[in-house]
């Protein structure tokens, strides 16, 4: 019996997932991370990490943050208390989807969840205040190695649902895209 329902987005790779929970008189159980159903959407490398956030105010953006290789990952994220929008934009080289985009609300109580495959930068805006969002990734954090999206760069047009309220520096400061930013390998 399969675990989770895997719809597929516009940008290839990109998963919405379903939990399918069991539920009794108790109340219910479900499995938010199976290797061997994950392997069919081509997750191979085990999860290293599990990292959890808490944003206090409505509105704030976190990301859009991204790894290159050889630290690339991975995520597999849920909204745990409250609601967020959440975006990963395609900066795969040569993808037919480069520089697009896909926004998703992911709310506690909805319970889905985003495979972002590697190739993409990941970010999200809380539409609420509380929110309590966890990550699963499959590299370990790099710093030399990481790097973000502009959250307002012009060249990718996010309709970002609210106002920006708060945003760390580094995040704000991240560089619009320029045209010799020709997208990472895979």
């Amino acid at each position: 019996m399969t675990n989770f329902i895997f719809t597929q987005t516009k940008l290839k790779g990109l998963y919405l997932i379903a939990p399918k929970p069991k539920t009794d008189g108790r109340g219910y159980f479900e499995r938010l991370y199976c290797i061997e159903e994950f392997k069919e959407l081509g997750l191979q490398k085990p999860i290293s990490n599990i990292n959890r956030s808490f944003t206090k105010q409505k509105g704030t953006i976190r990301g859009l943050h991204f790894q290159y290789p050889p630290f690339q990952e991975i995520k597999i994220i849920i909204c745990l208390k409250g609601s967020v929008y959440d975006v990963s934009v395609d900066i795969r080289k040569d993808s037919p989807t480069f520089l697009q985009w896909h926004g998703e609300t992911l709310t506690e109580k909805s319970e889905k969840m985003i495979i972002v495959p590697k190739g993409f930068a990941h970010g999200f805006q809380t539409l609420e205040d509380n929110v309590d969002f966890m990550y699963f990734n499959t590299s370990p954090y790099s710093k030399e190695n990481e790097s973000g999206l502009n959250y307002n760069d012009p060249a990718l047009n996010i309709s970002w649902p609210l106002k920006t309220t708060e945003i760390s520096d580094k995040d704000k400061n991240h560089r619009f895209i320029s045209t010799d930013f020709k997208g990472i390998d895979l």
